[in-house]
């Protein structure tokens, strides 16, 4: 698709997103809350509002990649290691998670 169909397509689709997402928020809370608690009844914007909240209180702002370079993604990392790169690795986990330094003492200085 070309890139200019982009501007044109993605305005419409996050107003048809946040509208439908906020009806369905408001709709949901309508449903269930009052019956099921006695709690008021909400407008649209009330919705569009708790959804927003939630998504402050809860949610993350990065887009949806919470990939961080060096992490490891299913275990393909582990595959492409050499023996020797995964008896290194193993040592450094002894060491980080069973607290033992390289000389076999406590790692981090610690007492």
């Amino acid at each position: 698709m070309n890139k200019k169909w982009l501007f044109v397509l993605a305005p419409p689709a996050v107003v048809l997103f946040v509208y439908a997402f906020g009806e369905l928020v408001m709709h949901l809370w309508n449903w269930l809350l009052p019956s099921l608690f006695g709690w008021h009844v909400i407008t649209f914007w009330q919705g569009l509002g708790l959804l927003l909240l939630t998504r402050i209180l809860f949610g993350s702002w990065g887009g949806g990649n919470d990939h961080k370079p060096g992490r490891w993604r299913g275990g393909r990392g582990w595959q492409r290691m050499t023996p020797e790169e995964r008896a290194e690795m193993r040592q450094n986990m002894r060491e980080r998670w069973c607290g033992h330094g390289p000389a076999g003492g406590e790692a981090g200085g610690q007492a």
